[in-house]
């Protein structure tokens, strides 16, 4: 079947390169701050691996997943608050 002949003032549509299916494509996650400095330092981290192919994944997560286990770490290793002083007894002086 012969192509149809392109009309005076009309534009060719031309299809550009296929999109890589296997190429890496963000997944548009949000990420809510947390308000920890350092866990929301990790969570952005998780954007790097948008541009990774998925074999590079793991290395991401690996990273997030320690960074993010020492920080609860170091949460225990703070010194506990000082414990509330227990009140002192009352002597009843009478006599």
């Amino acid at each position: 079947m012969p192509e149809p002949a392109a009309v005076p003032g009309e534009y060719e549509v031309t299809a550009g390169p296929a999109p890589d299916p296997a190429a890496p494509a963000p997944l548009g996650v949000v990420r809510t701050p947390t308000g920890n400095a350092e866990v929301d330092a990790r969570l952005e981290r998780l954007a790097d691996a948008d541009h990774l192919p998925a074999d590079g994944h793991i290395e991401v997560y690996e990273d997030v997943h320690r960074g993010l286990r020492d920080a609860l770490t170091a949460l225990d290793a703070r010194p506990a608050p000082a414990p509330v002083p227990a009140p002192m007894p009352s002597y009843n002086n009478r006599s």
